[in-house]
């Protein structure tokens, strides 16, 4: 039997599983908290880490010397800056493909580059700056000169560099002249109306592992078996989640078949993280298509969206606030004041799975949008904005109020943000079978997609086997 340990450095916990490469079983699994530097001393991410390895070798002693892959989110996780020509069009699609990526959106600037826009930039703190602008073959005036201008500030870096591919030979002399750290990606908006993330994502990815994360210094020793931090991580968790995700609805072939059309709702102490893949209809996604919404900026298969005033501790209050519940704000207010809040009472429960409903609720809403009827040109037409979430055979729910809220949990958190007629057009799953991620295989199931794809298939399949409805 081969086996190999999947680690998330979470921002909180640090979550560890040992699987069967063979079968794709679960044999243990492991959880303590992330231990940082500057939390009560000499920390080590590390630490956390030995404390998981050791739970696993516990119950099963293939842990000790099983091979391990790990993505972080641990010190804040991947913070990204987006720089476009204007606010609609490239910014925009930028910021759409920073959260694909697995990345925190830390600020958004359209327009050319100056002293003020340079201090917003400083002062937001990325660790990866994604500069986007022009459509191929198109404006070229505004990226070269933001390059031009961070080449001769100097930006630190790195860049991530997707716009307008005519540029790139500028950029590079630029960038190579400073000796700015970057990386060039094909153009996120090729087109007006398309956008094409998979390269930009691949070199943010590339970014993330060879600046960022020993960037953080996080750990400054090796493991048990000689091995840095640096070496076991993979990707940020985000990014290796929604790697899962797609797994779990495209499946490898016709002999290990996918879910369909999957989205996961991921509620978390700070943000609550919206991941679909959703094939797209050919029509509605088209620009030119007849009464449909007609984005500058196309809607793509894989989406992950990020509410950053949605969660159940540190965002507890606007959560409660934004859901426009006044009976809740007592509750909040404690979450908000103690994160490391765990119900001891029935009431506390209750006010938990309250919050998670309205975060659930409304993430979804924000990620779906909605559909109206308009007057157009054609005559009366439905217009549709965000994606849609109708036909989704899959609803998957992530996250500790979930994973130990009981058996209510589905009923009270996820099944409100199902049905078939809401208020307002939001275009929330109609039907979809309902299941929580309760053993948090689709981090493991991301780490283990590329080298291991029949195992990884194997332990996502469980999500759309054994669903909670």
């Amino acid at each position: 039997m081969s086996a190999v340990v999947c680690v998330d450095f979470g921002s909180t916990f640090t979550k560890a599983a040992l699987v069967d490469l063979d079968t794709g079983d679960l044999l243990a699994t492991a959880a303590h908290a992330t231990t940082l530097p500057g939390t009560g001393g000499d920390g080590d991410v590390l630490d956390g880490y030995d404390a998981c390895v050791s739970a696993l070798a516990e119950q099963d002693p293939a842990a000790v010397e099983a091979d391990v892959l790990a993505c972080s989110s641990a010190g804040g996780g991947l913070r990204i800056a987006v720089v476009g020509n204007e606010e609609l069009v490239t910014a925009e699609a930028g910021r759409r493909v920073a959260l694909s990526s697995g990345g925190k959106v830390v600020l958004v600037l359209s327009g050319e580059l100056d002293a003020d826009k340079l201090t917003c930039l400083r002062d937001a703190e990325p660790d990866v700056v994604l500069l986007v602008g022009g459509t191929d073959g198109g404006n070229a005036e505004v990226l070269e000169g933001d390059a031009d201008f961070l080449s001769k500030v100097p930006w630190a870096g790195p860049v991530v560099v997707a716009g307008n591919v005519e540029s790139q030979p500028f950029v590079e002399a630029a960038f190579e002249h400073s000796r700015t750290p970057y990386v060039l990606a094909d153009n996120v908006v090729p087109k007006i109306g398309v956008l094409a993330p998979d390269s930009a994502r691949r070199a943010i990815r590339e970014i993330f592992l060879s600046h960022v994360i020993g960037g953080k210094h996080l750990s400054h020793r090796t493991d048990a078996r000689g091995r840095a931090f640096t070496d076991l991580v993979r990707g940020a968790t985000p990014d290796i989640v929604l790697t899962g995700v797609e797994l779990l609805a495209r499946g490898l072939d016709d002999q290990h078949p996918g879910a369909g059309d999957v989205v996961v709702v991921d509620v978390g102490g700070a943000t609550t993280d919206v991941h679909s893949v959703v094939e797209l209809d050919p029509e509605t996604a088209s620009i030119d298509g007849r009464g449909l919404s007609r984005e500058v900026v196309g809607v793509t298969p894989v989406t992950r969206t990020v509410e950053g005033d949605l969660g159940m501790r540190w965002s507890a209050i606007s959560t409660v606030e934004a859901a426009g519940r006044v009976d809740l704000a007592s509750a909040a207010a404690r979450r908000r004041a103690h994160p490391d809040l765990l119900p001891d009472s029935e009431a506390e429960r209750e006010a938990d799975l309250d919050i998670a409903a309205a975060a659930v609720r409304i993430a979804l809403e924000r990620h779906a949008g909605r559909s109206k009827v308009v007057v157009s040109p054609e005559g009366r037409v439905v217009e549709r904005s965000g994606k849609d979430l109708r036909e989704v055979d899959l609803l998957v729910g992530s996250g500790g109020v979930l994973r130990h809220g009981g058996p209510d949990a589905v009923r009270r958190v996820l099944m409100p943000a199902t049905g078939d007629a809401f208020e307002g057009g939001w275009q929330l799953p109609r039907d979809p079978a309902v299941v929580v991620d309760r053993d948090y295989v689709l981090a493991a199931a991301g780490l283990l997609a590329e080298e291991h794809p029949v195992a990884a298939h194997r332990l996502v399949s469980r999500l759309h086997t054994a669903g909670d409805r």
